[in-house]
């Protein structure tokens, strides 16, 4: 197992975290609704998928 000889500084920490962030998810916009939704994702609100209705969403009086 690797065992350091010697103490990393801080500096050289946050340089290799400076990579370990969240991103935000890219977010598209329904043709059918017109509501958003992730990338690649069937749209909650409708149900479509690329322009197809992939879920069928039951409505509720």
């Amino acid at each position: 197992m690797a065992h350091p000889k010697r103490r990393h500084s801080k500096t050289r920490r946050d340089k290799r975290r400076t990579h370990d962030k969240a991103t935000l998810p890219t977010l598209a916009i329904c043709p059918s609704c017109g509501a958003t939704h992730k990338y690649h994702t069937v749209c909650g609100e409708c149900g479509h998928y690329r322009g197809r209705l992939a879920v069928e969403k039951s409505v509720e009086a």
